[in-house]
Parts: C-alpha cells; structure tokens; sequence
C-alpha cells in the first residue's frame, strides 16, 4: 500500500472552520513520534555503523528532493556550529542543486544519474555513509543515488514513509516511518516531514555525542557566531566552573570556544 498517498480521513476542508483545520493537524501531528519510536532499533543499527566510519575519516551524505533533500540540508548546515564540526563532516544534497531549496526545480527529481554526479563531486568513498531521505520512497534521483552507491561499496539507509519501496531496495538499512494519510491528500510536506525531521535530529545528534562532541549535557564545541551563543558559553563556564560571568568572558575571549576553556581552566 502507498501509505503517502492515502485519502485524508478529512473530508470537505475547505468548509472547516479555522479552529477545525488547526485541531485536526494537531491531532495528525501527534501520531508522528509514536511511528518514529517504532524505527529506533534501525535508527540505532544506523548510528552504529555512522559512528566507526566517521571516526576513520568519513562523512555522512543526506540526498532528497524537495521537502525531504531540505530538510537533509538543514540537518547538515546545523552540525557545524552546534557541534563545532567541519562542514565536510555531513553533508546534504537536493535535487536541482542549491537554487532549489528556495525554489522547486521541475522534474529534477526524476533523473536518476544525477545523484551519483552530485556524490562524485564531493568524492564520496567507502568510508562515507549515504543516507536518502524520500517520502515515497520512489524518488528517482534518490532511489537513482542509493544503487549507485552501493555498487561503489558505500554504506546506504534510507528514510521513508512508505514499506517495501525501491530506495529500501538499495538501502543496508531501511528506516520505515509509517505516519499514515496526511491531513491533505499526498502532502508530504506535513506528517512525513515531520517524520523524517525528527529521525534526521536524532541521528545527527546521537552521531555527535558518540563522537564526543557533547560535555554533560552542552555543547561545548559550539561556534560563538552571534551574541546569544557568546551568552550561552558564558553561562556553561559560569555553572561548570563556579566563576563569575566576567571570569567566564576573559576565558573565552582567551581560548575561543567552551572546550578549551573548560579543559585549560581545569589544568589549572
């Protein structure tokens, strides 16, 4: 069964009010983490076999289309400054190239070579770890992307809304998120977004702490780009250190990030 492609249980929307149409994408939305919880054995075996391979020197590639090739570019351009990590570490890539996060590029999806050239360009090897993100899980540039992939030896997963689709076909590890119909008819951008938002955190996030980019509970690594980050830092050396917040200032204006910091206050 198409389960993205489902009819919506709601009917006539157009005549809901706007409190209707509010509660019942609420009480849509709500469903979406239990579903999620279900894939965490396969969100777990994926991290595991991210974390070993990044240690060695390798990336982890997100590939999509529209909503789902974004929402990997968001999870992507987030690991530099909350974990302080090159921006080769993850690395996203959406069919149409970057004009089309802002603006959908037709029938870019549908080219099934063009995922690999995008790879290619980056240099992806057999350390790396490619990850297709497609709702439907038929998305040719995606599906296109992940058997190129595994003929070359890289380890591939996949995120999906969808069971048994051809991007799990060529996936080591398929992560199925079953959310079920949207509140629209084919919307994916709702539940199945939400979905694959919420398995994209956790892997990126759980990655990152195995790799030791997280101290307690803080991201120690953070790069200090704007003033509420700079505040932020400051409060974590204030509490980790028992120092005043101007002790805490001189401390990162003289060492540059919260880790070093931390570290060379402690030698002390």
């Amino acid at each position: 069964m198409n389960f993205t492609e489902a009819n919506s249980k709601y009917q006539d929307l157009e005549k809901k009010s706007i409190r209707e149409i509010l509660e019942g994408i609420n009480a849509e939305d709500k469903t979406v983490p239990y579903a999620v919880e279900k894939a965490i054995p396969q969100i777990e075996k994926l991290v595991a076999e991210i974390v070993p391979r990044m240690q060695m020197g390798g990336r982890l590639f997100y590939i999509g289309a529209g909503t789902s090739g974004r929402l990997g570019i968001v999870d992507a351009s987030e690991c530099p400054p909350t974990f302080g990590v090159p921006h080769d570490w993850v690395i996203g890539l959406i069919a149409g190239g970057d004009s089309a996060i802002r603006k959908a590029v037709e029938f870019a999806e549908d080219d099934t070579q063009q995922a690999w050239r995008d790879l290619q360009a980056h240099h992806i090897n057999q350390l790396d770890v490619l990850v297709g993100i497609a709702a439907s899980g038929r998305t040719p540039y995606v599906v296109g992307g992940l058997q190129k992939a595994q003929e070359n030896g890289v380890f591939t997963a996949c995120i999906t809304c969808n069971l048994n689709t051809p991007a799990a076909q060529y996936a080591d590890i398929a992560i199925e998120i079953i959310v079920g119909p949207e509140f629209i008819t084919g919307s994916t951008r709702m539940k199945a977004g939400t979905a694959q938002k919420l398995v994209l955190n956790m892997i990126s996030t759980t990655t990152m702490i195995q790799l030791g980019r997280v101290k307690g509970n803080q991201m120690v690594d953070m790069q200090l780009a704007n003033q509420k980050l700079i505040q932020r830092a400051i409060r974590i050396l204030t509490t980790e250190l028992n120092i005043s917040a101007e002790e805490a200032q001189n401390l990162l204006q003289k060492y540059g990030n919260v880790r070093k910091a931390l570290e060379s206050y402690q030698k002390l």
